[in-house]
């Protein structure tokens, strides 16, 4: 069985690219390990407990994936696959809240810097708050770790599996909102 690590959680859309991924390649045996950060992406590759890992490289909004980066210049490996996946950034609350409750928006640095006409817009005067994976932020705030007026952008999944109402979908600045994905592997020495 194929042990894929990704950099997000339940919800992110690492999961969303890794599932891609094994559509692509015919893989039906597969494990994901939610590993959150680039840098756990890697060094789980480097010391074997994945066999494959999958995170985010760069967005045509955001640019390069700060992290990623940072990750690939401490680890070696082997890419094996480049792929785009469409992103949907939409804006989501918990029930009862609505745009004009909203004192503060948290997410990834990338999903905020491609939604940042957006929220220049829209929420000018509000907080933005950087988190580690916009699913994490949605799974924080749907189990109160969040105060109740804190909206998370991520994606439809997001909604869905934390039980969160989509205020606004769609909330990205590109029409076409596509991030690379790096598929990579163990370097064979």
């Amino acid at each position: 069985m194929n042990k894929i690590g990704i950099q997000g959680i339940e919800g992110s859309f690492s999961e969303q690219a890794a599932k891609s991924y094994c559509q692509k390649f015919g893989i039906n045996e597969y494990e994901l390990a939610y590993l959150v950060g680039s840098m756990n992406v890697l060094n789980s590759l480097t010391d074997g407990s994945i066999d494959t890992g999958i995170f985010a490289m760069e967005n045509a909004q955001g640019g390069v994936v700060i992290e990623s980066i940072e990750a690939l210049a401490k680890n070696q490996c082997e890419i094996i696959d480049m792929f785009y996946v469409e992103i949907s950034q939409n804006l989501l609350a918990k029930d009862g809240v609505a745009l004009g409750d909203i004192e503060e928006i948290h997410s990834h640095q990338q999903a905020l810097k491609q939604c940042k006409d957006y929220l220049a817009e829209k929420f000018w005067s509000k907080k933005l708050v950087e988190e580690d994976d916009t699913a994490k932020a949605a799974q924080d705030l749907s189990e109160g770790k969040l105060s109740k007026n804190v909206a998370v952008i991520a994606s439809k999944f997001s909604a869905e599996k934390y039980g969160l109402n989509i205020l606004e979908k769609d909330i990205h600045d590109l029409k076409r909102n596509l991030t690379l994905f790096l598929a990579v592997k163990k370097l064979q020495s």
